[in-house]
């Protein structure tokens, strides 16, 4: 016979077995308000965060609705979150005079969250060369490390073909073109934003990759100097003399000033020596202005005197 007013309640098999860990892991998969303070960009992260149109729209919508995707972060040693996923939210939050934003807050590894952090910015519909480069570099660095700790094989050359594929199905991309991406890693900051502004085409800026950091800053001179954009087969010339030995900004400006099959009307004047007769405060634009506006009147000063 049960007394009344006693009460006994049985655990269930779930909360006899689970440990403390897994009860704290579950809490800590929970969304909690995290203020904007305490969040920090992921280290080296490789995807621009730009105040552009696209931002202006998302700050819109979070001024409207909020921040309806919860951010992915993980602690920091030494206090605070590091963002892993949700870096435009952030900023957007920011913009919009959010305090606080929905976060998961996950314990993770440096290689998780970088192949994390990797995979959910890769989806988005516009990704820089640049961008696609280092994120590129970061998840192979990041499967290579967990195949060595995991023995997934006894080569390291194999891990590395084996990392190289998986990035490349992953994403969509060759073995050879995940590669070649990473190759442009190795330039200069200078060439790499050309690369994103559509200055250098793609497969010129995987050759020029390959100078090493005076040659590449030599070539940049000589570029600037001709105002020529590379072609392929320049660059891979450039990239011979290079590995020869033969490789000097004369060599480069000899290279880029040559004729084009659709430049072949072009005169190429260096920019030190047309430097030497304008204001060091002029832009090339007021140069040129002013050398068509000397050509003109140069023009009509020979059109009188023939009419003589």
């Amino acid at each position: 016979m049960t007394k009344s007013g006693f009460n006994v309640s049985l655990k269930g098999a779930d909360d006899i077995f689970s440990t403390e860990e897994s009860r704290q892991e579950q809490r800590r998969e929970q969304i909690q308000q995290i203020p904007l303070a305490e969040l920090h960009p992921f280290t080296n992260h490789p995807f621009k965060v730009l105040d552009d149109e696209s931002m202006q729209r998302t700050v819109e919508s979070v001024e409207q609705y909020g921040v309806l995707s919860p951010l992915i972060a993980r602690p920091r040693p030494e206090g605070g979150y590091e963002i892993i996923s949700g870096h435009r939210r952030q900023r957007a939050a920011q913009l919009a005079g959010l305090e606080t934003l929905p976060v998961i807050v996950r314990n993770m590894d440096d290689d998780a969250a970088v192949l994390l952090m990797v995979d959910s910015n890769l989806q988005r519909e516009s990704i820089l060369p640049s961008e696609r480069a280092f994120a590129y570099k970061m998840k192979l660095e990041a499967l290579k490390n967990q195949g060595a700790r995991s023995d997934l094989t006894s080569s390291q050359v194999g891990m590395k073909l084996q990392a190289l594929d998986i990035v490349g199905q992953e994403a969509g991309d060759s073995r050879n073109q995940v590669h070649r991406f990473i190759r442009l890693t190795s330039l200069i900051p200078e060439l790499l934003d050309m690369v994103d502004e559509k200055k250098i085409a793609f497969n010129p800026a995987v050759e020029l990759s390959y100078l090493d950091e005076s040659q590449q800053r030599d070539f940049l001179e000589a570029m600037n100097d001709t105002q020529n954009a590379p072609s392929l087969s320049q660059a891979q010339r450039l990239k011979k003399l290079a590995q020869e030995g033969h490789f000097s900004y004369d060599v480069a400006f000899a290279v880029m000033g040559e004729e084009k099959k659709d430049e072949l009307d072009k005169v190429v004047i260096k920019n030190d020596t047309l430097r030497k007769y304008f204001p060091r405060s002029y832009t090339p634009k007021q140069m040129e202005d002013t050398i068509i506006k000397l050509l003109e009147q140069w023009q009509r000063k020979l059109q009188r005197q023939n009419e003589r």
